[in-house]
């Protein structure tokens, strides 16, 4: 498989699982190893993946810009909701930060990356009974809440394990509103992503000169179909659908558990 075919592969199977909550870095796993030598990237995967990731920031500031820009353009007004995605993040940072050389090693344990794929499935699952419905018990994000969610965003940086579907289905077991999880998970993610952005780049980046315009195809390919998935998503949370992808990860968690 040409380095071409590749990125635009991998661009779209990035932009469908970092927003599907399927986990994004638990297929790339399976993914790489299942090519093999043939994988391309491997001498650039550091360079490629901050290009993926960065691909998928550009449809949650598109889609959630109405808040990013009341969030920036009135802090004061907004200081409860700034105040909510600090404490969120906060967690994921020192999870982060602490465990680096963990996480990093479950990056080449492909049966670590099946059970991650299972405790995903397990918490989508869980969002059958704990989601009331748009009509039923809401209970606005607050600190301790948003705190919750920002340790299980620090514990979706394991390979398997879903951030969005983490992140969403925690907000929904604590009784928040469905467009609530859902935006309050993607508005976090944005912290996230740049967080992890600037650790992977302040330690340099070094691609080969042939890969920029692949790069460019997986970065482009990525924003855009993460920005169809984005909206699929939030239209499947509102409705009440989310559970539905456990149907996918505990097969895929098998295939994972038993090509390895």
């Amino acid at each position: 498989m040409s380095a071409w075919l590749q990125s635009l592969v991998l661009g779209i199977l990035q932009g469908l699982t970092e927003f599907l909550p399927v986990s994004s870095s638990g297929h790339l796993v399976l993914l790489q190893l299942w090519l093999g030598d043939a994988f391309a990237f491997a001498q650039s995967a550091v360079a490629f993946d901050l290009a993926l990731h960065l691909g998928t920031l550009i449809p949650v500031l598109w889609y959630y810009r109405a808040d990013v820009q009341e969030l920036a353009t009135a802090p004061r007004r907004n200081a409860r909701t700034i105040a909510l995605l600090v404490v969120a993040t906060l967690p994921t940072a020192f999870i982060g930060l602490m465990f680096k050389d963990v996480f990093e090693e479950l990056f080449h344990t492909p049966r670590a990356v099946a059970v991650a794929l299972l405790v995903t499935g397990g918490l989508l699952v869980s969002t059958r009974w704990s989601d009331r419905g748009p009509d039923g018990r809401r209970r606005e994000i607050g600190f301790a809440a948003a705190m919750i969610i920002g340790v299980a965003q620090g514990l979706a940086i394991t390979p398997g394990i879903s951030r969005s579907g983490s992140t969403i289905a925690v907000a929904l077991l604590l009784g928040s509103g469905r467009a609530e999880a859902a935006r309050f998970s993607f508005l976090l993610s944005v912290p996230a992503i740049m967080g992890a952005s600037v650790l992977v780049a302040k330690d340099g980046v070094s691609f080969a000169p042939e890969l920029w315009a692949p790069l460019g195809v997986g970065f482009l390919v990525s924003a855009t179909v993460g920005y169809a998935a984005l909206r699929w998503l939030v239209q499947l949370v509102r409705a009440g659908r989310l559970y539905r992808f456990a149907f996918y990860v505990v097969p895929l968690a098998a295939l994972a558990w038993f090509s390895s």
